[in-house]
């Protein structure tokens, strides 16, 4: 079976992991944590990076240091993995929904502005696939109404909006580090920002809100958000060659395209002339026009070992969340989900096994 991800664990991973074993430095304490947290956010192009247990856990910290809370609202595209709404829901906050743009398949700006009322205080938006939002527009809305903009850049590490990295377009970013991202800690995240005291706030909160004058102190409630330096360790391995990483789905994104730019009724990623996409995921749409529905089109691949995942449900279909949106139309993000297809996307990917996978499409859409 060919996987839709796979790790690419090539270079200093074991050597670091396994100083730590030596070491004995396992847990939240130790040289790789603090390492990891400049080298990315460096890389990134922000000042300080406060690393955290998983990219939910991130996304929580960064609004609880905002103080978003009870009563207030936060914009947020529908299609996203459910996680970014969850987070807002964590701090008693409501996530507002906004529909897709067919450009980029992420949020539109075009739809912003009428979400936004007196109980706004931020925007969430999500480089989906691994192809940034137009940032632009989304920060001028943001500035001209005073709301906070935290990037969710989960599934974009090293993607390109204008020649700036994602990550450090908005007041913070957010990134994950699970096990089928970019670059992997196994599990893990970290917020970036510009703000001092920002930073200093999240070093607080992740740590149980213990005061950093003042040890086993609390002045308020905060959360065990931690990462371990043995994460860390495979992190700043996995940092070393990220850029590698990188340029390998690069290269197999533009095998894809060739392959499939011919074939009827298939879409292929999106590319906006300003972004540098990473293809987190190798991304497609099996139109009405291919014949063949996207869940057969799933089913055709499975049979023939080649693994694949369906786009993200809208997430004002959830339960948890339809109530909020009731009455509500996201017609675009509705579409790309039905539509949407997540090919096998590993950096590990060889040219053959991408020449089977575009082949199996060619079949079907032939016969």
């Amino acid at each position: 079976m060919i996987p839709v991800t796979d790790v690419s664990l090539g270079g200093n991973e074991l050597a670091y992991v396994t100083d730590c074993i030596k070491t004995g430095w396992v847990s939240s304490l130790g040289k790789y944590v603090r390492e990891f947290e400049e080298r990315f956010s460096q890389y990134c192009g922000a000042k300080y990076g406060i690393a955290t247990s998983n990219g939910t856990t991130a996304l929580h910290l960064g609004l609880a240091v905002l103080g978003i809370g009870p009563g207030d609202e936060v914009i947020v595209p529908t299609l996203t993995f459910i996680a970014t709404a969850n987070a807002v829901t964590y701090t008693g906050a409501r996530p507002v929904f906004v529909d897709s743009e067919p450009q980029t398949w992420n949020m539109d700006p075009a739809r912003i502005e009428e979400k936004i009322t007196g109980c706004t205080k931020a925007i969430i938006p999500v480089h989906l696939y691994g192809h940034p939002a137009d940032m632009d527009p989304i920060l001028e809305i943001a500035k001209r109404h005073h709301l906070y903009v935290i990037e969710d850049a989960a599934e974009a590490h090293g993607a390109l909006y204008k020649g700036r990295r994602a990550g450090s377009l908005g007041d913070m970013s957010c990134f994950s580090f699970y096990g089928n991202k970019i670059i992997t800690t196994g599990e893990g995240g970290m917020v970036l920002t510009d703000n001092a005291e920002w930073a200093e706030r999240a070093r607080s909160l992740r740590d149980h809100g213990m005061s950093k004058e003042k040890r086993y102190w609390h002045p308020e409630i905060g959360f065990n958000y931690r990462l371990t330096n043995l994460q860390a360790a495979l992190g700043v391995a996995q940092l070393e060659r990220i850029e590698e990483i990188i340029a390998a789905k690069r290269r197999n994104a533009a095998l894809y395209n060739d392959l499939l730019r011919s074939v009827p009724g298939i879409s292929l990623p999106p590319e906006a002339s300003w972004a540098r996409n990473v293809y987190w995921m190798y991304s497609i749409l099996a139109e009405d026009s291919y014949g063949l529905a996207r869940d057969e089109l799933m089913k055709e691949l499975k049979a023939r070992d080649i693994d694949s995942r369906p786009f993200f449900y809208p997430i004002h279909t959830m339960p948890p969340y339809q109530a909020g949106a009731e009455g509500q139309e996201f017609p675009v993000a509705t579409e790309l989900s039905r539509k949407g297809l997540n090919l096998p996307s590993s950096a590990t990917l060889t040219p053959q096994q991408i020449t089977q996978i575009c082949q199996v499409l060619k079949d079907n859409v032939e016969g």
